[in-house]
């Protein structure tokens, strides 16, 4: 389907789904574990998906936030709180602390996404927070603060502002939300190889079977991932850490910058998915983690007592 770069050309649907894209504000404590990585002052977008206020967004704006405040399409400012931060999806609640009767967007399916597909990668505001992109890629994405999906989509050109804008079919439907904004290839015919600025996005279908649960608890019902608390990257065919997080496990077990992961319990790792694969399936949070470690031309051994990574992060804060 033909969709105008002009959103006051927009059909109907769409700029109605438009309407449901809110902007989102949030502070976070100085002494917040996430603080030093992510900042104390995060700003993006999030949409509407039920009409009491309930927002999804990125997971980072909401991380220990301790002041959150969104505003609507109409210019109309809300306090938030935050109700979840789903660590495997990637995804952020959030809910508005008054009554409110919000248009909501309707849910799409991220599965029948196909590449090549036009889609809105829409943020909050005028309409130079609006894109009109294509999708030009369906493939897994690792990132280096131990987080994986395993069919993540990719949207190009990039929305430069990306950090929670919601991603529309042309039936207006939410798709999924922005994450990240990475380098990759826009797939055209006349792409020879170049790389271009181009946007990660969580897949809507992630959120699904898990939306209640989250709603409900703040979190999903299945145990805790182990969680290492390392940042790592692939270096020459190498997964090598780039850094630990102060008092985390792997700080605690004496992995260091440089360190190169060649095995996990005996298994040889493949790429960086294939790293935070294995720790995964040795079982939930708190299992010990043995790992084959390089450095300095030695081949060392070290088992990392794992974590919920939760329980390093202050909670929100109660209204």
């Amino acid at each position: 389907m033909t969709v105008s770069s002009d959103p006051e050309r927009f059909p109907s649907r769409l700029r109605d789904a438009l309407s449901t894209v809110v902007s989102i504000r949030s502070t976070i404590p100085e002494d917040a574990f996430t603080a030093e990585v992510l900042g104390t002052e995060r700003s993006g977008y999030g949409v509407v998906i039920r009409p009491n206020g309930l927002i999804l967004t990125i997971g980072y704006l909401t991380a220990e936030a301790e002041t959150i405040w969104v505003t609507a399409a109409d210019g109309q400012v809300y306090p938030g709180h935050v109700i979840s931060y789903d660590f495997e999806t990637g995804f952020g609640l959030v809910q508005v602390l008054q009554r409110v009767e919000l248009e909501t967007a309707a849910m799409g399916s991220s599965d029948r996404v196909k590449i090549g597909d036009k889609v809105i990668v829409a943020g909050h505001g005028d309409s130079e927070e609006i894109v009109v992109a294509q999708v030009v890629a369906r493939q897994e994405f690792a990132g280096y603060w131990e987080y994986w999906v395993d069919d993540a989509l990719f949207t190009a050109p990039a929305h430069r502002h990306w950090g929670g804008a919601a991603v529309f079919n042309t039936a207006g439907e939410v798709i999924g939300i922005g994450s990240l904004l990475v380098q990759g290839s826009r797939g055209g015919d006349d792409d020879e190889g170049e790389t271009d600025d181009i946007n990660m996005v969580v897949p809507i279908d992630l959120l699904k079977p898990r939306l209640d649960d989250l709603v409900k608890f703040g979190r999903p019902k299945s145990d805790p991932r182990p969680w290492l608390g390392l940042y790592a990257t692939e270096i020459a065919d190498h997964v090598v850490v780039m850094g630990v997080a102060s008092y985390g496990p792997a700080a605690d077990a004496g992995l260091e910058q440089g360190d190169i992961v060649l095995a996990v319990d005996g298994e040889e790792v493949a790429d960086l998915g294939d790293f935070f694969r294995r720790v995964w399936t040795l079982g939930p949070a708190g299992i010990d983690v043995p790992l084959e470690i390089g450095r300095d031309g030695e081949t060392h051994h070290v088992t990392v007592t794992s974590a919920d990574r939760t329980q390093f992060l202050k909670a929100p804060m109660a209204h």
